[in-house]
């Protein structure tokens, strides 16, 4: 038997001969079967254009936009007075330092009024429906031996809204949160924002010692080390200093005069070099090792 394949791939005739059932058929193809041409009619010819690599969209569709928060709408409000958003703010700080989900939500859970204490930086919700969006997150603690400080920690803001003034507008916010409370200073750490802060009036500054505690049975010597700021009066205002009456001499013989003090000698004046850290270079490290930078504010 021999097929013979026309011109349109469609048509196969049979040698009517070779159609016996006692012939055994032998297919053969015929060299014209280099030669065939697709017919138009089956299948059209797909042909590319020099610019189909240039898609050109839709010009009836474009893709929503999420809106830029208002700086003016921005609220701050502590993450324990908002817990239906403890979710969206665990996942805000992931963003920046990548940690166990249930792991972040026991630290957020752990704020009060207390101390330590998150605050978030919310916009007001695009739908009415819709819950606040979690622009910015920071952390504040109590700092030891220092009453009217705080130390200002896990300082992040959305990363799609970076660069746009929201991360001056949290740590306005903080100023203003801890001063009416009381506090006069704050304190944080940073590794590559010290300009930033340094725009914002912060300045280099020796370690201080925060502190994280919420049980209630804690020694008083520790309590005490942390006294209620007097918020009727002037925050951060110096003691009065006044004079007092010199204590009478007891009665009997005189006594002898102190002897007297040792010579005052002046302190070689600091080397060149050895601050303990500048805005280039910083001697204090972290538990990682890498450098870390003090700063403080007085507010």
């Amino acid at each position: 038997m021999e097929l013979i394949l026309s011109p349109s791939p469609a048509k196969l005739t049979l040698d009517p001969v070779l159609q016996s059932p006692s012939h055994q058929p032998e297919l053969t193809l015929s060299p014209r079967l280099a030669e065939l041409t697709p017919s138009l009619a089956c299948h059209p010819a797909m042909t590319l254009s020099p610019g189909a690599a240039e898609m050109i969209p839709d010009p009836a569709y474009q893709p929503e936009e999420t809106p830029v928060p208002n700086l003016a709408k921005l609220t701050l409000e502590p993450v324990h007075c908002r817990p239906e958003l403890l979710d969206a703010c665990a996942d805000l700080i992931n963003e920046q330092w990548p940690r166990s989900h249930t792991s972040r939500l026991h630290s957020l859970g752990q704020s009060s009024d207390a101390f330590p204490l998150c605050l978030m930086l919310l916009s007001p919700p695009p739908m009415p429906e819709a819950a606040p969006i979690v622009v910015g997150h920071a952390r504040l603690s109590r700092v030891l031996d220092r009453p009217q400080s705080l130390l200002v920690e896990t300082v992040v803001v959305a990363r799609a809204l970076r660069g746009r003034g929201f991360g001056r507008r949290l740590m306005e916010g903080l100023e203003v949160f801890a001063k009416a409370r009381g506090f006069c200073r704050l304190h944080l750490t940073t590794h590559d924002q010290l300009h930033f802060y340094a725009h914002l009036g912060y300045q280099l500054s020796e370690p201080v010692q925060g502190l994280v505690f919420t049980s209630q049975g804690l020694p008083t010597t520790l309590l005490s080390a942390f006294p209620r700021a007097s918020y009727p009066q002037p925050p951060c205002k110096a003691p009065n200093l006044t004079a007092q009456a010199a204590p009478r001499a007891p009665k009997g013989p005189p006594l002898l005069p102190p002897p007297p003090l040792p010579p005052l000698t002046t302190p070689p004046p600091p080397k060149a070099g050895c601050s303990p850290q500048s805005l280039l270079e910083t001697r204090y490290r972290d538990l990682r090792g890498r450098p870390i930078f003090w700063m403080e504010k007085d507010i």
